[in-house]
């Protein structure tokens, strides 16, 4: 997905790991995932840079959509697909 599609999803939940390190962030991602239903959009906020590979990574271990991210103000915005 391009930075503009990214930056118009609707999350329909969202966690907010700004401030921790690894393993952190992912370990908010497992957690936030429950709070979305099959199909919708969780969005991760992480200034930490390790999760721009554990985040792709985990979603698709797991079988979710790992959508992209978008740099924001010092952190990152991650969006993965709940696939399941």
């Amino acid at each position: 997905m391009s930075t503009a599609d990214l930056a118009g999803i609707q999350a329909a939940a969202n966690v907010d790991a700004r401030g921790s390190a690894c393993p952190g962030p992912l370990l908010e991602a497992k957690k936030g995932i429950g709070k979305v239903k099959v199909g919708e959009v969780l969005e991760i906020l992480s200034s930490d840079e390790g999760t721009r590979t554990d985040i792709p990574a985990w979603a698709g271990k797991v079988g979710h959509e790992y959508l992209g991210y978008v740099e924001a103000d010092g952190y990152d915005k991650h969006y993965v697909r709940r696939k399941k």
